[in-house]
């Protein structure tokens, strides 16, 4: 590696750096600007790239990156699966590792080498266009699940060819916006970065990360781009990471022509190059910046040395100089869509499904003869609905127009019809839609000449659909609405400024709810919404988010009673945007617990699901009472099955923490258990709660273990009501 670096001449140094978007001209990129790496590659291009590299005079190969959040969304027919934020619902780290081993799997055989996932951002404010992206509002959560994907995508080491580097992204605090809005400054103190932003992180160094991406937005003025303090002295220098920074989307140039920290393009190179960035993802005039500023004496050379030597070194892991992993038409017809990952996606959605309401009416009896059952709603027969964010049609890459083959994907409508007992009728009714696209009038481009994507305008009800779907509904056993958003609703740079149902939905569900039809709520969405007092009166409320290929086959089977819902909300759901932030961690210390005009109970809690039985939680205790610093609190419950179906229980063990020397959260998620409890029997379940992890981040900004008092808290959810308690002392 030392002799190639010594070798390399200083445009070939700061074309190493580069990371360009592959939907440009590839020869522009890789023989012109000498790029080290290129991203959004159509399975074309991956061929082109290759043949382009040995047209350079060292020869060295690309590292070919995707966005390849929940499954390889932007190749033909590969598997897509639930969004993270479904994934989450699971709370199963072994589930979502082998989620990731398979997109491994796929993404490898096509010549990825790299893939931009887990996102370990934290849900702060729901009105945010990522939400879907996340594990959800829980440190603790998020670092479990960030860590079991990272093991899954990097697989046994970077020398096995069905490994991917992992990113954990994005570095840190971006999730802490102003009124939800994309990049926005984000107000966090050392402290409360330290507190709540930087474990995840933390955590993907302990499991071994091997790529960091940064964060769009800045923190005190400075942008995490330009953040020393951040990126060298907490992240390499206090956690040891070795590994390799890339920036997202333009960071280098958005300091010149948005953020206006930086006069041109040589300034921020230099500032971006001392602040410790390795690779930068899509601003071409670094190429041209960083050697002008090493000409103007910003920079020198030897600056630019450290950032291509970890370069090359991922390179040199991966193996990429002895076989340069270009596309395998063989290993993609055996692994791309295969039945083994098709299986894994639909045990993926069922497990993500949450049943939040039921009255009884679900499961729909099938033994009662048949039925006419009404399926309403937008999203019922939506495919780009239930696939979400970064996959097929969604629109950040361009060769995939029309999305995935339609046959790939199960709506609920498919399910349905699949799925429902002989002689059962299901009936069709869109009801109303959602949003149109129309041209943002602020103009055609930003001022960096990128396209400006379209903005969505809400489509008004219409009366003779909504007809349609009430009589439709008035006619049936039962009506299923199918509501939620779009993939114009949800995403980078699509923050909502409301959490109701767009368009026509609350119309649809007011008609259809009025009709005394026993009516279904089903959300496909990325986020939680503002749910009306129609859909609160219906009879059973299930919250899918956008669950994947196969998400259609798993919500008719759950309202069918084939499968059990299992399910846990990884964040609270808002009854109204203006309760905003409504996570359940929340420091202790304001005036009263509500609003003069409304509660600030959340809609529904982090860690909240139900089942179709009844298990009932008693006899905790704490088997030492006092502990050291260095112990282990252990502690049991029992579980007890009254009803007459199995449950899959997500056991959760939180904290309190009752006197502390400076504010801090009522109580904090810190362990948990899923286990299985068969009808009519009781399970005794064991917790144990390590007391180096029952800390607090102090004054001084240092995390530490205050001795005292402590509440351990175990429940089905994080709601006070449902938790038992006992007290416990670390000594």
């Amino acid at each position: 590696m030392e002799d190639l670096l010594g070798r390399m001449t200083l445009p070939e140094k700061a074309g190493q750096m580069l990371q360009l978007d592959a939907r440009r001209e590839l020869p522009e990129l890789v023989l012109d600007k000498l790029a080290g790496s290129i991203l959004h590659t159509s399975p074309a291009k991956l061929i082109e790239a290759a043949e382009l590299v040995a047209r350079t005079r060292l020869r060295i190969p690309l590292l070919t990156a995707e966005d390849c959040i929940h499954g390889h969304g932007f190749w033909p027919g590969a598997t897509v699966f639930p969004t993270q934020l479904a994934m989450a619902s699971t709370w199963d780290p072994d589930l979502l590792e082998r989620v990731a081993r398979a997109t491994a799997v796929e993404a490898s055989s096509t010549g990825v080498h790299w893939t931009f996932s887990p996102v370990l951002c934290i849900a702060r404010d729901l009105r945010w266009g990522r939400i879907d992206e996340t594990f959800g509002e829980d440190p603790y959560l998020i670092g479990e699940l960030g860590a079991a994907m990272i093991r899954g995508y990097q697989g046994d080491g970077l020398d096995d060819p069905t490994a991917v580097l992992a990113t954990a992204k994005h570095f840190a605090g971006y999730s802490e916006t102003q009124g939800g809005r994309d990049a926005s400054e984000a107000d966090i103190s050392p402290r409360k970065l330290r507190s709540w932003f930087l474990p995840p992180f933390e955590r993907a160094v302990e499991a071994g990360c091997q790529t960091f991406m940064l964060g769009y937005q800045s923190m005190d003025g400075v942008p995490i781009t330009a953040n020393k303090w951040l990126l060298n002295d907490v992240l390499k220098q206090e956690w040891g990471f070795t590994g390799t920074l890339v920036t997202d989307w333009d960071n280098v140039g958005r300091m010149v022509w948005e953020q206006k920290v930086c006069a041109d393009y040589a300034e921020a190179a230099a500032v971006a190059v001392k602040a410790g960035n390795d690779v930068v993802m899509t601003t071409p005039a670094f190429f041209e910046g960083a050697q002008e500023a090493i000409s103007r004496g910003l920079l020198t050379e030897q600056d630019l040395d450290g950032a291509v030597r970890r370069i090359l070194r991922l390179k040199f892991e991966l193996g990429l100089f002895e076989n340069p992993r270009t596309p395998d038409p063989a290993r993609q017809a055996a692994v791309i869509g295969n039945p083994e990952h098709t299986a894994l996606n639909l045990e993926v959605a069922r497990r993500s499904l949450v049943l939040l309401r039921n009255d009884g009416v679900l499961p729909l009896p099938a033994a009662a003869g048949p039925r006419r059952i009404a399926v309403l709603g937008p999203n019922a027969d939506s495919v780009s609905a239930q696939l979400g964010d970064w996959a097929g049609d969604s629109g950040q890459v361009d060769w995939m127009p029309g999305g995935h083959p339609r046959e790939l994907t199960t709506t609920v409508l498919d399910g349905l019809r699949d799925l429902a007992p002989d002689g059962w009728e299901i009936h069709h009714e869109p009801g109303a839609g959602i949003v149109r696209l129309v041209p943002d009038p602020e103009g055609a481009t930003f001022p960096d000449g990128q396209p400006r994507p379209p903005i969505a305008e809400p489509i008004t009800a219409d009366p003779a659909q909504l007809e349609n779907a009430r009589q439709a509904a008035a006619g049936a056993d039962y009506a299923i609405v199918v509501v939620g958003d779009t993939v114009e609703l949800t995403g980078e740079g699509r923050s909502t400024a409301t959490l109701e149902l767009q368009g026509g939905q609350i119309a649809l569900l007011d008609a259809v709810v009025a009709t005394g039809t026993p009516t279904i709520v089903v959300q496909i969405n990325g986020k939680p919404h503002a749910l009306p007092p129609s859909a609160l009166a219906a009879s059973a409320v299930v919250q899918a988010f956008n669950t994947g290929m196969r998400g259609g086959q798993a919500v008719a089977e759950l309202l069918l009673g084939l499968i059990e819902p299992s399910g846990r909300l990884p964040l609270s759901a808002a009854r109204h945007a203006g309760q905003l932030p409504v996570y359940y961690n929340q420091l202790r210390g304001q005036h009263g617990g509500r609003y003069a005009d409304l509660s600030q109970e959340p809609l529904f809690v982090f860690g909240e699901g139900l089942s179709y039985t009844t298990v009932v939680y008693d006899g905790l205790s704490v088997e030492e009472p006092e502990v050291t610093a260095d112990g282990v609190v252990r502690a049991s419950v029992r579980l007890t099955n009254t009803g007459g179906r199995p449950a899959l229980e997500t056991v959760q063990a939180y904290v309190s923490d009752l006197v502390t020397s400076v504010t801090w959260a009522q109580r904090e998620l810190k362990a948990y258990r899923q286990v299985t409890v068969e009808p009519g029997e009781s399970v005794t379940v064991t917790i144990e709660v390590p007391a180096r992890v029952c800390t607090l981040v102090g004054a001084d900004a240092r995390r530490v273990v205050e001795p005292g008092d402590f509440e351990l808290l175990v429940g089905p959810s994080s709601k006070p009501q449902d938790l038992l308690t006992a007290k416990f002392r670390i000594s």
